[in-house]
């Protein structure tokens, strides 16, 4: 299968785009998938590289692309440890025409390979020629191949290695399990490429990156265009913002480096009485679209549509503020986990599908955890209306390799999702995951203390959460972790503000300190950021099935479930909530959804437990 998406002529919404193009708020008109059938092979001898590989990748096997071979959608679904895996793909003119790439020495282009994501370290080559590398299985890499391609060939060959390495604890990997099989809270691997890999074509001079950065106080929004190299002379970028097809603002200024800015004013925005028309919320998801265009003596070289969302996220004065007013945080954890695909989504809509769940049960908030979701999630909860925390998966062991790998992973997701309105605060590190003796290791707190302020000094705009759930060192939202099943105790833990001075001032629910030395509590708002989850597993569910109490009914889930809920709900002192967990995932059966997506009790009952604390 490939898939091949040309917009048609004429005006483009990004903000109202199918869902499908990778890299939602940069998006080109011409783009083609290298979806479907790539050959594939295991190395586990680690020999393909010696004996050329890439040069004749006649690979024996058929793998589905973009899923992990040790899933069922890829036809594979060997869940075995192989750390090393090879895949080839072939595309010809089709591909090529469909990426708008057109080998014309009299229009000069670029043709360029994006891969979403590749876990872990991947090597690349076309047409025999080596391209690079990339280590970091959750960010998005791309090399312009132009010069690679044989002019002999009518078909092009791309070939990828790719190693992830199941025991290697520095390697950053979230919930990925290490061992054979799945135990406790940990899953089967992702390994390989999991998500879209795709062609395009852009003139020479072209946009790589572009952030939003708005200003609602102050009726602006600052853009920041990166492009592939510094424009020719006499080079002008232009910006025209509308919102449901009427304009906004434009904007047009000279361009002479790789990297500038330009703050584009709101005229709208000048009227206090109506300020608040354009700000985007999960109430009010107003997108503004954006289309840029860069010209180099008057001819346009090349064009991007992109969107942003114009809102203000802080936590101060022990509330979450969302447009400078208390917003209170009614979040679900959500895996990214399905049984068929693993980490990657079955579809583009099966991503929709799980932010219109997530809404339809109540919660105006998720917290992904231990992933870097695609993109294209980002987009509907952009479009839709979802509050997102973006959570970096975590290593297991602490060394200065480990630290070398998560800090420029980090810094990739940042730079990659920093334009998201949906994402309202970063969270580097979880339970002390990479971390184990934070409380009592001077340099595991330094490192702690370093990412979150990198974050600040990548994006100052967001709360940092510097280690979700216990031992926080440097946060902006003290948040905590505790799966006490009895309704009553949980209502006295949480219940007022001198409920909570007692909780922080010592050993949290699990038996580790909520706070360090060095944590300033003054003001920092409160969350329940992981509770609940209660086990009720299906028919047909994994022997080992398991969650932190357990239902025997439906009934008896509605009741514990309430139990919790009304507990949380009763508190006049949290800001908010993270209920564990969406959807049931391999062995860990406490999903308000089976893994297949299916409620366990009536929405309807749930929407209402989840918003109210009470059944009806």
């Amino acid at each position: 299968m490939t898939i091949s998406t040309q917009t048609p002529p004429g005006e483009f919404s990004a903000s109202t785009q199918d869902g499908t193009y990778p890299r939602p708020q940069l998006v080109r008109r011409h783009w083609h998938e290298l979806a479907g059938a790539w050959g594939f092979a295991f190395d586990d001898a680690d020999e393909g590289e010696g004996a050329h590989w890439y040069r004749r990748p006649h690979f024996d096997r058929s793998i589905q692309v973009p899923f992990p071979f040790e899933s069922a959608a890829s036809g594979i679904q060997d869940t075995g440890f192989h750390r090393t895996i090879w895949y080839a793909r072939s595309f010809g003119g089709e591909a090529l025409a469909a990426a708008g790439f057109e080998q014309d020495p009299s229009r000069p282009q670029r043709l360029h390979l994006h891969f979403g994501a590749v876990d872990y370290r991947a090597r690349v080559w076309v047409d025999s020629s080596f391209l690079g590398e990339h280590e970091g299985g959750q960010t998005p890499f791309s090399f312009d191949i132009t010069d690679v391609l044989d002019p002999a060939k009518t078909d092009h060959t791309v070939v990828v290695r790719a190693v992830d390495d199941p025991l290697d604890a520095a390697q950053p990997r979230g919930k990925q399990d290490w061992r054979l099989e799945p135990h406790s809270i940990w899953y089967h691997r992702t390994s390989g490429i999991w998500q879209p890999v795709w062609l395009e074509s852009t003139a020479p001079t072209a946009v790589t990156l572009l952030h939003w950065l708005p200003d609602r106080t102050a009726g602006t929004v600052t853009a920041r265009v990166t492009l592939n190299r510094r424009p020719p002379a006499g080079s002008v970028l232009s910006y025209a913002l509308t919102f449901e097809g009427a304009p906004v603002a434009e904007l047009s200024h000279p361009v002479t480096e790789a990297v500038s800015s330009a703050t584009i004013v709101l005229p709208a925005r000048a009227n206090g009485q109506a300020y608040e028309e354009l700000l985007w919320s999960p109430e009010t998801p107003r997108l503004i679209d954006a289309t840029v265009r860069l010209t180099t003596a008057g001819t346009a070289v090349d064009e991007v549509h992109s969107y942003l969302g114009l809102r203000s996220v802080a936590a101060t004065g022990g509330r979450f503020l969302l447009n400078d007013r208390p917003y209170y945080v009614r979040s679900v954890l959500q895996q990214g986990y399905w049984p068929e695909s693993h980490l990657a989504s079955p579809s583009p809509a099966s991503l929709r599908r799980d932010v219109e769940l997530i809404k339809d049960l109540g919660f105006n908030a998720t917290r992904v955890h231990q992933k870097i979701e695609d993109p294209r999630f980002l987009y509907w909860a952009d479009r839709l209306g979802l509050l997102v925390w973006g959570e970096a998966p975590g290593a297991f062991g602490f060394s200065a390799d480990a630290m070398r790998r998560t800090t420029p992973e980090w810094t990739a997701v940042l730079e990659r999702d920093l334009s998201h309105p949906s994402i309202v605060t970063w969270v580097p590190i979880n339970e002390s995951w990479g971390v184990p003796h934070l409380a009592h290791d001077p340099a595991q707190a330094a490192f702690v203390r370093a990412l979150a302020a990198l974050t600040r000094a990548i994006d100052p705009t967001r709360p940092v959460v510097s280690n979700d759930g216990w031992e926080h060192v440097d946060s902006d939202i003290l948040t905590v972790h505790d799966y006490e099943a009895d309704g009553p105790v949980l209502a006295a833990r949480y219940r007022d503000d001198a409920a909570l001075t007692r909780l922080l001032a010592g050993a949290g629910p699990a038996g580790r300190r909520l706070v360090l030395p060095g944590q300033d509590s003054t003001g920092r708002p409160v969350l329940l950021t992981e509770f609940g989850g209660i086990s009720f597993p299906r028919e047909g569910a994994e022997s080992a099935a398991w969650g932190y109490s357990s239902a025997g009914s439906t009934d008896d889930f509605l009741a514990r479930l309430t139990a919790v809920l009304a507990a949380v709900h009763e508190s006049t002192a949290l800001a908010g909530f993270c209920y564990t967990q969406l959807t049931d995932t391999r062995q860990e059966t406490n999903g308000l959804l089976d893994e297949d997506r299916v409620p366990k009790a009536p929405i309807d009952r749930l929407r209402a437990l989840i918003r109210h604390g009470r059944p009806d």
